[in-house]
């Protein structure tokens, strides 16, 4: 009995060393250690990202003389942009398509323009006529108003009807020239009328062809 006591308190204790021996891997694995070092704040990250950060100005003088050198590399980013604008418009007047806008863009807008431009028409004087409208209001004379707006009214209902045929026209062309592309008679007509209606120095982009050419 003695030994079997003896026997059993080994085992005992042997099951205890195993079960302490698994807690302590079990709690190896799960445990995270420390970085040993406080998680830096948002604020400092980013200074850190940024680079370090310029001491104040110790006199006056050197304080005038960073806003000077600030204001000069404004001026130098602002001429930068401006330049930068002014190629854009360039590029955009002669037609590049990089630079077009997206209503404008394509082999057959740049074909529409090129048949408008080559043709005049009433539709040109649509923006003189709406300026000859405004000045005659001004005149208290009732007859020069009177025979302003006639005028005025049977130019904008032969402009109209020029448009209309100028739409179908340009329409049956391009149809014809690009049998391939979806071409719509209403956007067409649309995009032709608009580009007519403007003064032909105004017109974005520049004509590529001149009254009278064969497109």
């Amino acid at each position: 009995m003695r030994f079997l006591r003896r026997k059993d308190a080994d085992s005992a204790e042997s099951e205890i060393d195993v079960t302490e021996d698994a807690l302590t891997d079990e709690a190896k694995k799960g445990h995270t250690p420390g970085k040993g070092r406080p998680t830096p704040r948002r604020r400092d990250a980013e200074q850190r990202r940024r680079g370090p950060v310029a001491p104040p100005p110790r006199t006056t003088r050197e304080a005038m003389k960073r806003a000077r050198g600030n204001k000069e590399e404004r001026k130098q980013l602002s001429a930068k942009r401006r330049e930068m604008r002014l190629e854009q418009r360039e590029r955009m007047m002669a037609g590049d398509e990089k630079y077009l806008m997206p209503r404008d863009r394509g082999p057959v807008k740049g074909y529409i323009r090129d048949l408008v431009d080559s043709k005049r028409n009433l539709l040109g004087l649509f923006m003189p006529l709406a300026l000859v409208i405004f000045v005659a209001l001004l005149f208290p004379n009732p007859q020069v108003q009177s025979l302003t707006t006639l005028f005025c009214l049977l130019m904008l209902v032969a402009m109209i009807i020029e448009g209309i045929l100028m739409g179908r026209r340009i329409t049956r062309l391009v149809r014809s020239r690009y049998p391939k592309e979806t071409v719509r008679g209403l956007s067409v007509g649309w995009y032709s009328f608009i580009r007519a209606s403007q003064i032909r120095k105004l017109r974005v982009p520049k004509p590529r062809v001149v009254p009278g050419d064969k497109v």
